[in-house]
């Protein structure tokens, strides 16, 4: 019995192998996926330090970020205070808005989901309305910061509310859509209003602000927008298997011990926190939350483990590649944000629907 049963073991350990060879090669084709993917990212990052109305060469950039005494005071001064913070911001919040959007399409199961859809981005564009027409400071403790402590405490109170309206009808993804489109609606016709009776200095205000700008971003900003993110993803790495349980369907996740309506409620309240911190500070940024998800979907899976960093990682260089073309397109003009993560979006956006309708049919 001793000699036969290493005999029996090894038809089994030769079919295991295969298998754990195969686990194995995904995972390193799935990490270098994750390594091309950050280098993108640094490339936009770069290419976003050199490009404005001086334009530096890539040593200039590298002296400047790792020896900054070595170059000269105005190359240090453009690097560090100008342009470092805009191309960092475009950065995090790319990768803060393709998490969230990531997060949105797993626990309402929708390939269309992202923060926006929860009326978030309305929300903010009221609060931040309020302060640009009529000087209403939601929170009067930081007159410096008005503007973005309105849109954010206009989001959080959407958030809160789809929350209040999700545990009163039961958590599931179809009425938090629902709740979410209804609060898109209400809040655009609210910023409309606000927009009739505002003067023509702060029409244009509200309008810029709506269509998105980095080009306001400071140390300050980063700073919160970078620590929301440090904050926040300790809870999805941590969940990062019952994530990827829940796209099997709420009975299965349930059947495997996951808590599908506290998770469902717990990643909805910190998305919406994900979102409405970097949206308060550079306005409404479309697409990004729906595209990288989708990029990161078709690179490396579902799996939560290494979807949501190439999310983020999608996420990041959409909007400093978007940051790029904002100040290339015309020289000495810098376009609004949104308006080019749309003309990139759009294409994909398009593709998506059109493609999910060919697999339907």
């Amino acid at each position: 019995m001793s000699e036969a049963a290493p005999i029996e073991a090894a038809p089994a350990r030769a079919r295991a192998n295969p298998t754990r060879r195969r686990y194995r090669t995904l995972v390193v084709r799935r990490l270098v996926i994750l390594g091309a993917l950050a280098l993108v990212v640094i490339g936009g990052l770069v290419a976003d330090l050199m490009l404005g109305p001086a334009r530096y060469s890539v040593g200039d950039v590298v002296a400047a970020i790792l020896s900054p005494e070595a170059v000269r005071p105005a190359v240090r001064v453009v690097i560090w205070d100008i342009r470092l913070p805009v191309a960092l911001m475009a950065v995090l919040t790319g990768a803060s808005l393709a998490i969230a959007g990531a997060l949105m399409q797993t626990i309402l199961n929708n390939p269309l989901a992202s923060p926006f859809t929860l009326g978030i981005s309305a929300a903010a564009g009221f609060g931040a309305s309020l302060a640009l027409a009529f000087g209403v400071a939601l929170v009067p403790l930081a007159p410096d910061y008005v503007v973005p402590l309105n849109a954010f405490v206009m989001a959080a109170a959407a958030a809160l509310l789809i929350h209040a309206l999700a545990r009163l009808r039961g958590v599931t993804g179809e009425t938090m859509i629902l709740v979410g489109i209804a609060l898109v609606f209400t809040f655009n016709a609210l910023m409309s209003l606000l927009q009739f009776f505002s003067s023509d200095q702060a029409l244009a205000a509200i309008v810029f602000w709506t269509m998105g700008s980095l080009t306001k971003a400071t140390w300050t900003k980063l700073a919160l927008t970078g620590a929301v993110l440090a904050l926040v993803l300790p809870f999805f790495v941590r969940n990062a298997w019952a994530l990827t349980a829940l796209r099997l369907g709420d009975d299965k996740a349930a059947s495997f011990g996951v808590p599908v309506g506290r998770l469902r409620l717990q990643t909805m309240l910190l998305v919406s926190l994900l979102a409405a911190v970097p949206v308060s500070f550079v306005g409404t940024i479309g697409f990004v939350g729906i595209v990288g998800p989708h990029i990161a979907r078709l690179l490396v899976g579902e799996e939560q483990r290494y979807f949501l960093p190439a999310s983020a990682l999608a996420g990041a260089a959409i909007l400093s590649v978007a940051s790029v073309a904002s100040k290339s397109i015309l020289p000495g003009l810098v376009f609004p944000i949104s308006i080019v993560t749309a003309l990139i979006g759009l294409p994909f956006f398009f593709a998506l629907v059109l493609g999910g309708r060919r697999h339907a049919s």
